[in-house]
């Protein structure tokens, strides 16, 4: 290995949109500190798994992976191993215990000292590992002799830490997420969110505006705004309706989604700038969690099925052809089946275009795991619940979707389809949509008819029309 050429590293995501975005601020970090980003592990002298703690499925899936990432290590020795994000805030120095191999354990507001860190490890670019002294420690690190070498934890939660001034690494293409808020202040009471993440942190909107013009200069068309509960965003007296109006606004920006949004700050206000302005696209995603009252009140949702009702009706009043999703949890402890049959009537009332359904993860650390144990669901009946559940939404999302079948819609062409000669896109109100086309025109919008779909997804023909060149990026 040469010892001219410039370390490399990798991250791997697992988890929410989120998560993407912060393993593109990961990049951007160590890409601006002299790091190569590399496409694969075996390319690479650091490999980060960025993680989330949502449920315990999702880590067991990146303890398998890391002790995969073991192995190639062991071919490669000095190679670094970390784990980074969610998984890692919440399991901690035992982490390191539980996977000696891991070298460093990084929670999400740790990024910003990432090279810092792995020069303590002697990793980076020369001029910098050389320098790692004390005063570059980031707050909260901790140095341990672990089994196979020196292990670091960084750990500390900064209540200020929201990222501002960092900058992403971005793949190339038309979307572009943008984060403008981190961490929660809400406690609902399955959630490991706000233990890992820390209280709600927002950017300044000059910022994120000024982030979204440079994207659009680039030739990104669409951003998503990000943020655990984003429209509860405010920074400086903007709130949430009056960033969202200016990032509509933004000269180049054709289409803005934001996600995930908390149904108590769905507003009137909200809704009409979603009405309002051409580039807010006709879909909202709105976590339900529950349609019983008792469970929603168990789970510190802080709303009742009435009143998440009022919020959908006056969001269909202003916008009639909305497209509504959502995220259910099936079998929270204490959940008795009549209320079970509550959320299955309320899936079939408000008919959501889609939904991401699961059932309850017990999250150590947080309230709901102090329940009585009476009140934990038979993981048989759990799942029995979850997949009655996914037959209702499937049957309802595909019979929205056949209803569908004939009309026109607008799809920003985002890759190449599963077929040679596809093309996938997505239209405004965020139905997949693929059709015969040419993967050169990614980035392009065209217009195409829906004429068939499979439950989820549509299959298309490309409308005859004069369409925009592809977008350069």
């Amino acid at each position: 290995m040469s010892e001219t050429r410039p370390k490399r590293a990798y991250v791997e995501t697992y988890g929410c949109q989120m998560n993407i975005s912060d393993g593109e601020l990961m990049e951007g970090i160590l890409a601006d500190r002299g790091y190569e980003i590399v496409t694969a592990p075996e390319e690479a002298d650091v490999v980060l798994v960025n993680t989330c703690a949502i449920r315990e499925h999702a880590e067991k899936r990146v303890l398998g992976r890391v002790s995969q990432l073991n192995g190639l290590k062991r071919d490669r020795p000095g190679m670094v191993i970390g784990v980074t994000g969610c998984m890692a805030q919440r399991m901690g120095e035992t982490l390191l215990e539980d996977a000696p191999y891991v070298d460093l354990v990084m929670g999400p507001d740790g990024y910003r000292g990432l090279p810092d860190t792995l020069a303590r490890l002697g990793h980076g670019p020369a001029e910098f590992v050389s320098g790692a002294h004390e005063e570059s420690a980031p707050p909260g690190l901790v140095e341990r002799k672990g089994r196979r070498g020196p292990q670091l934890a960084v750990l500390q939660l900064d209540m200020d830490e929201n990222y501002q001034g960092l900058e992403q690494r971005r793949s190339d293409g038309p979307s572009a997420w943008v984060p403008i808020q981190r961490g929660c202040d809400h406690r609902c009471t399955y959630c490991i969110v706000p233990y890992v993440r820390g209280s709600e942190k927002n950017r300044s909107a000059p910022e994120i505006l000024k982030e979204v013009r440079g994207l659009a200069e680039q030739g990104v068309t669409e951003v998503t705004l990000l943020g655990q509960t984003v429209n509860s965003y405010v920074s400086e007296g903007v709130a949430f309706p009056r960033l969202l109006r200016d990032v509509a606004r933004v000269d180049g920006i054709r289409r803005v989604r934001f996600t995930s949004p908390h149904p108590n700050d769905v507003t009137e206000e909200l809704v009409a700038v979603m009405a309002e302005e051409a580039a807010v696209c006709e879909h909202l995603h709105l976590p339900a969690q529950a349609g019983n009252d008792r469970t929603l009140k168990r789970m510190l949702r802080r709303y009742t099925v009435d009143s998440l009702m009022e919020k959908i009706e006056l969001t269909r009043s202003w916008i009639p052809d909305i497209a509504l999703s959502t995220d259910i949890i099936v079998a929270f402890p204490g959940e008795t089946d009549e209320e079970f049959r509550d959320t299955l009537d309320l899936m079939r009332s408000v008919r959501f275009d889609e939904a991401y359904t699961y059932k309850y993860s017990a999250r150590s650390g947080t309230p709901a795991t102090r329940l009585p144990a009476s009140d934990f669901i038979d993981p048989d009946e759990a799942q029995a619940r979850l997949e009655e559940l996914i037959e209702v939404s499937r049957a309802v999302q595909s019979e929205i979707n056949e209803g569908e079948v004939g009309r026109v819609e607008e799809v920003l062409i985002e890759g190449e389809g599963r077929d040679p000669g596809q093309v996938r896109g997505r239209t405004r109100r965020n139905k997949v949509v693929v059709f015969d086309g040419d993967a050169a025109r990614v980035g392009s919008y065209t217009r195409v008819r829906l004429e068939r779909t499979t439950g989820a997804t549509f299959a298309g023909s490309e409308v005859a029309q004069a369409y925009a060149e592809p977008v350069t990026v």
